[in-house]
């Protein structure tokens, strides 16, 4: 349970600085850290169980037949990932207080970032995929908000919109991906995924599996060509960018590379996707970033190259490559997030992040000045700092990669010339920023920030140097059980050591950083030969295909829709005859036959009835009043049915439906317009009637087919369970408040909505009540007859009366909440059309939306109440009470639920009359 209250922490502190941020700007981020401080100490004694070389986890059955199930896992891996999370999102909070301007009250920011770091959170602790594929889609929504903070400005809006589509399309394939992967390997849940690995990659399936899976993870993780999104990201506020892009949203894609790799690695299609995928990225974002003239934005393709680094070592698919590229994930995340914050100081005492202007910093700023050095400096891996042990690692690997043998110096150079360029463009930051002379034309005058504005940076910078110099002491226990955990198997040797020998990587470390300084001295004839290239700016080439796909999707719509209901019914007819036509007659043929039974007088006669109601209605749609009185012939028709077929309470339903229903359109019609739409033309009306035909044709050819198939019905089993597991003999109240109760709750939760988005469309919509009639007649002046309204007023308490007397019977005898409602909701809209507005609105309950939580709550409420006893949802109870003089009295539990169906019924009839009693106020006030 300790594990689960870690994500549930974090979700559950979400509203926690938009309450606090009442009492200033202060409280909201302190109730921002505590949530992040309270989940660092949940997590303390999990990660003392897991460095130990235990695995915590927590597992809840939610819907085990679609494998879909509430469980979790933290080992090594996950422990890492926590700690990034919460860690430097502790230190981010502590940033943003100081850095956003007085007038932010920040409650919004805050909730955002701690709902952010619940997804995260879940992604890292998942241990069921189609779970993780919830928690990643999340962070792509809530990044999106974090992104787009500054809505007002375009660019925030442009970068949060791109950031979405493309890791939302990845998000797409990635599901496509993880349902392959889970019917390969039977089981969506990871643990068993990761014992199965021979058998997905040895499956037909794994190459088309592999490459949805990547896509959702190249596209998280920015890598090319999917990498454009992540500059337009720096919109963001620096303290979002210094969370996402260093140690979460962009970590997200090769955490998911990390967890599969024991399962999908370990074949030349995952060295060469994955491997050329990461080294594409590498070199593109380290030259790129050599060019950039924003702080931000030369962070985040450097960014960009480091996360294609960590692809590329994960791709190299030995033991120590991952062990590496686990390793670097931890550096970058350390310099890289102190770097974003220097940027932020930077930008927040200058007024900009250009750096042909930002100049000479390090004469005003100097203790920052020197912690963003230190910072740059293992970005670029100058010895004693964290990034220059990974780097090492990293070009060891590509010594002695085994894929390489025949051209052994391929991969050496190529990582060597990645490295030059880090060198290059970490010099080119230090060397402008700093030094380059004076600062040109600054909006303000920098200054050293607020003290604990920089004391994240600080904290920062001293683990870069910790870890540089004491790895083994400082890393090395959190390392080893993550990269375990990674390879899912025991671990090569290594060791973490700042010396070992004058070798080829460390060669290759001198060569990088001597080639990068010289890049950066010799950049001018580079950057001329830049700026003469063609500009193509990833944000405005995304706007122009948003622009044409939207465009285009208008256009298409338009044809479509265009508000024909002839049109739409046309098109849905032709597309369901073509597409079930081929079904139909492509599917093996069927020898069955149906047994034939004599036509009884009476069915012969209700269906010419049904048959004349049918197309009466059809035919004489345009005598409203007749058309109405046919369609309710057929609803009647439907009922007699229901009762020849000893169905009492469907017919009891479809009685009540139908008076209701007929009764609301007949208040209706009085708004309708008098004159009705122009006939179709006599072409149009054949075509029409061919496809009415061809459509009824293959209606009826499917239910013959679907009768002659033999089956099993389910009846005896809800026969023979009605009474001894649901408590009742009426089996189909049975099914409906206790074995389909779950479904039932949501038929009842779309009928609170349908109340309430009726109750909004009628809320202030005006029409004028017409003067006459469709056929030119006056109205009547009284509109409510005094010998009605005598008539019907009596009728209410009986009418409530039969409705309590049905429902109570409802478990054991045909009636029920539902049908008891439709009786008091008739009884309510008699009253309402005898009597009129003036008289049923001071007498009908007042605001709907607390009813239809009263029923919603009822019939919810009793569902959870069987929680305790460790039963299901909507499990019930029942049994005998004996009352005095009544005796024995068969009670259940589904009563209650049957009751809030009861509430919400009547309630939604309340709340449509009370809308067209409004709204005839409205139009007569208005004619007047």
């Amino acid at each position: 349970m300790l594990l689960a209250a870690l994500p549930a922490l974090a979700f559950a502190g979400v509203p926690l600085p938009l309450l606090f941020q009442r009492f200033g700007r202060t409280s909201a981020a302190s109730a921002a850290m505590a949530v992040m401080a309270a989940c660092l100490a949940v997590l303390a004694p999990l990660a003392a169980a897991v460095l130990a070389g235990q695995v915590a986890t927590f597992a809840w059955a939610w819907l085990p037949a679609y494998g879909l199930d509430l469980s979790l896992r933290l080992d090594g891996l996950g422990l890492l990932f926590c700690l990034l999370i919460l860690g430097i999102g502790l230190l981010v909070v502590l940033y943003a207080a100081w850095y956003f301007p007085e007038g932010d009250r920040l409650g919004r920011f805050f909730s955002v970032l701690l709902l952010f770091m619940g997804a995260m959170l879940g992604i890292v602790l998942s241990a069921n995929l189609l779970l993780l594929l919830v928690f990643w889609e999340l962070t792509s929504v809530s990044s999106f908000l974090l992104v787009a903070y500054h809505g007002q400005r375009n660019e925030s809006r442009v970068g949060a919109r791109m950031a979405l589509a493309v890791t939302g399309g990845g998000g797409l394939a990635l599901l496509a991906g993880f349902l392959l992967l889970g019917q390969i390997a039977g089981s969506y849940e990871i643990p068993a995924i990761l014992e199965n690995g021979q058998r997905i990659r040895a499956h037909a399936l794994y190459t088309p599996m592999l490459v949805l899976v990547l896509l959702g993870a190249f596209t998280k993780s920015a890598q090319f060509p999917f990498h454009f999104w992540l500059p337009n990201a720096m919109a963001a506020p620096t303290p979002a960018s210094a969370y996402l892009h260093s140690a979460t949203m962009v970590k997200a894609g090769v955490f998911l590379l990390a967890r599969l790799y024991p399962a999908l690695g370990g074949t030349d299609l995952w060295f060469w996707m994955v491997g050329g995928t990461g080294a594409l990225t590498l070199a593109w974002g380290a030259a790129a970033a050599l060019f950039r003239n924003d702080i931000k934005g030369l962070l985040a393709y450097s960014t960009i190259s480091h996360l294609g680094l960590i692809t590329l070592l994960l791709g190299l698919e030995t033991p120590l490559s991952v062990i590496a590229g686990i390793f670097h994930i931890i550096n970058h995340a350390i310099f890289k997030a102190s770097l974003f914050m220097a940027a932020g100081i930077i930008d927040h005492e200058c007024g900009t992040r250009d750096m042909r202007r930002v100049n000479g910093m390090f004469r005003r700023m100097p203790i920052t000045a020197t912690l963003a050095i230190i910072a740059a400096a293992s970005m670029a891996g100058v010895p004693l700092l964290n990034g220059f042990l990974s780097k090492e690692m990293f070009f060891a690997e590509t010594v002695s990669s085994p894929q390489f043998v025949l051209i052994g110096w391929a991969l050496p150079l190529f990582a060597t010339l990645a490295g030059m360029l880090a060198v290059a463009y970490s010099a080119r930051f230090v060397h402008d920023v700093f030094f380059n002379g004076e600062p040109v034309d600054l909006p303000r005058e920098p200054h050293e920030p607020p003290r604990w504005m920089r004391a994240p940076v600080e904290l920062l910078v001293l683990l870069c140097l910790v870890v540089g110099i004491l790895p083994a002491w400082s890393v090395a226990p959190l390392l080893e059980a993550a990269a375990a955990a990674a390879l899912h198997s025991p671990l090569p040797d290594f060791e973490l050591a700042l010396w070992h020998g004058f070798n080829r990587p460390l060669l290759m470390s001198l060569v990088a950083l001597a080639g990068g300084v010289l890049i950066y001295v010799l950049r001018r004839p580079l950057f001329a030969w830049y700026d003469e290239l063609p500009s193509v700016h990833a944000g405005t080439a995304f706007e122009r295909a948003h622009r044409k796909l939207a465009g285009g999707a208008g256009r298409l719509l338009a044809t479509i829709d265009n508000g024909s209901l002839q049109r739409y019914c046309f098109l849905l007819f032709c597309f369901t005859l073509l597409l079930g036509g081929w079904a139909f007659f492509s599917g093996a043929a069927s020898e069955a036959t149906i047994a034939g039974h004599p036509a009884e007088e009476a069915a012969i006669a209700a269906l010419l009835a049904l048959l004349l109601g049918c197309v009466g209605a059809t035919v004489l749609h345009r005598k409203r009043l007749l058309a109405l009185i046919l369609v309710s012939v057929v609803g009647l028709v439907v009922t007699l049915t229901f009762v020849r077929l000893s169905a009492p309470d469907l017919a009891l339903t479809q009685l009540a439906v139908e008076t209701g229903t007929i009764i609301l359109m007949l208040l209706i019609l009085y708004y309708l317009p008098p004159t009705s739409a122009p006939a179709s033309s006599a072409p149009r009306l054949i075509r029409d009637a061919f496809i009415a035909c061809l459509a009824g044709g293959a209606i009826m050819l499917v239910t013959l087919r679907m009768l002659a198939v033999p089956f099993a019905p389910l009846s005896g089993f809800y026969l023979d369970q009605a009474l001894p597991g649901g408590g009742g003999t009426n089996v189909v109240n049975v099914i409906l408040v206790d074995f389909r109760g779950f479904d039932t709750l949501g038929e009842i939760t779309v009928l609170a909505m349908v109340a309430l988005a009726s109750q909004a469309l009628l809320d202030r919509l005006i029409l004028r009540a017409p003067d006459r009639d469709a056929d030119g007649r006056p109205w009547a002046r009284d509109a409510h007859p005094l010998f009605l309204a005598m008539l019907v007023r009596p009728l209410l308490p009986l009418a409530l009366a039969v409705s309590v007397y049905v429902f109570l019977r409802g478990h054991n005898l045909p009636g029920g909440g539902f049908v008891a409602g439709l009786i008091t909701s008739v009884a309510l809209i008699l009253q309402y059309l005898a009597n009129g507005i003036a008289f049923a609105q001071p007498r009908l309950p007042g605001k709907p939306e607390r009813w239809l939580a009263l029923g919603l709550l009822l019939a919810a409420g009793i569902g959870v109440a069987s929680w305790p006893w460790g039963r299901p949802f909507l499990t019930s109870t029942h049994g005998e009470l004996t009352v005095p003089l009544l005796g024995p009295i068969g009670l259940a539990s589904a009563m209650v639920f049957d009751l809030g169906v009861y509430v919400v019924v009547v309630t939604v009839a309340l709340a449509v009359l009370s809308g067209l009693g409004t709204l005839s106020l409205r139009a007569h006030r208005g004619s007047t």
